[in-house]
């Protein structure tokens, strides 16, 4: 890749490169970013970059850190149906596993987050979205990504098809304390899943 993809990225999303006084400084000399790498890779999904640093200690060096390629979050959505919560079994490529977890995606350029939510949910398991709840954001893994994700609960009428193309196998409704001792047990272990299922109990929305 090149370092005027790197500078591009930095005119198009600033955020991402904001410089705080104590913190890990991002340097901007043009040698500095080829010696660093820049952008090492990119498509329509995610942008894997290796930015040129200044330790708090004056020490320089590189920090590799991937971003979303839509500076819109992503979301993760809890489904609420007949006084229980919706899970997806989703078998994930990463892990090689099956796992139980909430609904959830990339963010979508032009919709809200709200309208992000609810296309999910019709998308993975064919659910009318009755009402979406706001529940904060998440930062999924600090140390190597800058993406945060809206996590949202939605009151549904029901489930329909689900999106079997991404490896969805089944879909199930069980009443809230069963999804947090699938927590507790090891049998949830998304953390998406689990970030989800704390906000809607502090939020008041377990009963």
């Amino acid at each position: 890749m090149s370092t005027e993809h790197y500078e591009r990225l930095r005119v198009e999303r600033p955020d991402l490169f904001v410089n705080q006084s104590g913190g890990i400084e991002i340097l901007s000399d043009p040698e500095a970013v080829t010696e660093a790498g820049g952008v090492l890779y990119s498509d329509r999904y995610l942008t894997l970059l290796r930015d040129p640093v200044r330790f708090p200690d004056g020490s320089t060096g590189s920090y590799i850190r991937s971003v979303s390629a839509t500076p819109a979050p992503g979301c993760a959505v809890l489904p609420l149906l007949d006084g229980g919560v919706v899970l997806i079994e989703h078998f994930r490529h990463a892990t090689r596993s099956w796992h139980w977890e909430v609904p959830r995606g990339f963010g979508t350029p032009g919709l809200s987050a709200e309208e992000n939510a609810a296309k999910e949910l019709e998308e993975e398991i064919g659910a009318q979205v009755l009402e979406v709840v706001p529940l904060g954001t998440l930062h999924p893994d600090s140390g190597t990504t800058a993406d945060r994700v809206s996590l949202f609960a939605a009151r549904i009428a029901g489930t329909g098809a689900l999106e079997d193309g991404e490896a969805i196998r089944t879909c199930v409704t069980v009443p809230f304390e069963e999804a947090e001792a699938m927590v507790g047990d090891g049998r949830i272990t998304d953390g998406f899943t689990i970030a989800v299922l704390m906000r809607a109990r502090l939020a008041g929305l377990t009963a």
